[in-house]
């Protein structure tokens, strides 16, 4: 059991039978009355999101949910291909399947492809990814003392701020959790 005060982002728990993923929560205590969770959940066998809220102590039950390792392959179109590490066999998944993580997402890269019962609702990426920085426009002499943010594209297509100093062939490595830079490698 799970309580609803243990709530982090990337959870799984059955409720009213259907299992549904934590998006975001956010603990909340007004200054009356009592403290409480709102949640904004999607179900991960029909895609919908709701949002929700919950006494900090109602329990659920949680949800076995099955993470394999596979490996990305290539893209046909709107059809990505990963393959099981342990039988070679193929997974095609589409667009609407991996959602985010195509920001991320680079050939041969190993993820986690998330089932429930055998259907697959979800991919995650590892934590960090390094990418290659494709276009930013150039920074000036004298703004790097500021922490002055600039945009930048990576060659995946994902658009990120990064610092003044970062310049096109740049490798940078990002947190797939909040989308965020994190450095220069």
């Amino acid at each position: 059991m799970l309580t609803a005060g243990d709530f982090r982002n990337g959870m799984t728990f059955e409720m009213e039978g259907q299992v549904y993923r934590i998006v975001e929560f956010q603990h909340v205590k007004p200054g009356k009355g009592a403290a409480f969770v709102r949640t904004k959940l999607k179900n991960v066998i029909t895609g919908a999101v709701t949002e929700q809220t919950f006494n900090p102590t109602t329990k659920v039950e949680e949800a076995q949910i099955d993470r394999k390792t596979m490996q990305y392959l290539y893209n046909d179109g709107d059809t990505y291909y990963f393959m099981d590490n342990d039988t070679f066999e193929q997974l095609p998944l589409t667009k609407d399947d991996l959602g985010d993580i195509l920001n991320y997402l680079l050939d041969n890269m190993e993820v986690k492809v998330l089932s429930y019962k055998g259907k697959v609702f979800g991919v995650e990426p590892p934590m960090f990814v390094e990418l290659e920085i494709t276009y930013t426009e150039p920074g000036f002499k004298g703004n790097t003392s500021t922490g002055t943010l600039k945009p930048a594209t990576t060659q995946t297509g994902y658009q990120v701020n990064v610092p003044l100093f970062v310049e096109i062939g740049d490798k940078i490595r990002i947190d797939t959790r909040t989308g965020e830079y994190m450095e220069r490698v």
